[in-house]
């Protein structure tokens, strides 16, 4: 038998919705399978799938137009964010989207094939290269930028002021429990 506490229902703001439905019902076959452990954290890591799932599948949808998708997306936005000249070496590049090299790479390749980005050599050391926004990346991300913002914001008006707020503290607690967890603990001196 598990140490863990015995199962028991998180509490439900809406009980109508897909997401929700997908996840109750993961939670209800690992009840049934394994009842010796509690199954709760399926509904907390299971939403934050689902509504990771969903998040991306409505910006693509806005982005389609752009002939953009959200890890194209967010390449685009990170050099944009840096400011002019609108570059960053493939490192800083990926640390800022918090990608791996291989997975970096693959957006490069897309955004330069629509001319989006240039891949220029990096005037202080010849080993590396910059990545760097083209005018046309420039004018796309900026007419993107909006439209993206505008959907999800009209996401996150429903919940109000105070649930924001709440939400993003709460969301901020669990990734500093998240980081923390991933730290390995050093020896007692």
């Amino acid at each position: 038998m598990s140490a863990n506490p015995p199962a028991r229902k998180p509490r439900r703001v809406s009980t109508d919705s897909a997401a929700r439905q997908r996840v109750d019902e993961i939670f209800r076959q690992w009840q049934a399978e394994r009842p010796d452990i509690d199954p709760v954290p399926v509904h907390i890591y299971g939403m934050i799938g689902r509504l990771h799932i969903q998040s991306t599948a409505f910006i693509d949808e806005v982005l389609e137009p752009f002939g953009l998708v959200r890890g194209t997306f967010d390449v685009l936005t990170a050099l944009r964010r840096a400011g002019l000249p609108y570059a960053l070496t493939p490192k800083e590049l990926a640390h800022s989207l918090l990608l791996s090299g291989a997975g970096l790479n693959s957006r490069i390749n897309k955004l330069e094939a629509l001319h989006y980005i240039a891949r220029l050599p990096e005037p202080s050391d010849r080993r590396t290269i910059r990545i760097q926004l083209t005018a046309s990346g420039e004018a796309v991300i900026n007419q993107a930028i909006p439209q993206v913002f505008e959907a999800q914001w009209a996401r996150l008006k429903p919940l109000g002021g105070e649930v924001l707020a709440r939400l993003m503290d709460d969301l901020l607690r669990f990734a500093d429990a998240m980081d923390a967890a991933e730290k390995p603990s050093r020896p007692e001196a």
